[in-house]
């Protein structure tokens, strides 16, 4: 199976991830279309087995300032999270973020 990208393009859609956070882990992955680093990384994501939320930063900054408010984690990109009941149980920064380690969280 690969990933299933979805783009997040307003804070409503991003509210009604956490939410859903509480019924099943939620992946989320901010993405700059002007960083190599993350372009490589988006590429390596297409293992994950299910949806990759994806937020553009140079498109909805609002956006990932209000995932680094709701996680605690200050903005970077590339930047992926695993949220779980609302809040992150995974995360990780360019080359730390490991598409193995994420399908591994979503499957336990």
């Amino acid at each position: 199976m690969q990933a299933n990208f979805i783009n997040i393009q307003t804070i409503e859609q991003l509210d009604a991830l956490f939410e859903k956070s509480h019924t099943e882990p939620v992946v989320l992955l901010k993405h700059s279309n002007s960083c190599g680093i993350s372009s490589d990384i988006y590429e390596q994501m297409r293992e994950i087995d299910g949806d990759v939320n994806v937020i553009v930063i140079q498109k909805y900054r609002p956006i990932s300032d209000a995932i680094a408010v709701k996680t605690g984690h200050r903005h970077q990109s590339p930047q992926a999270f695993i949220i779980k009941d609302g809040k992150p149980v995974y995360h990780a920064t360019h080359y730390g973020i490991d598409p193995k380690k994420i399908n591994e969280l979503l499957k336990s």
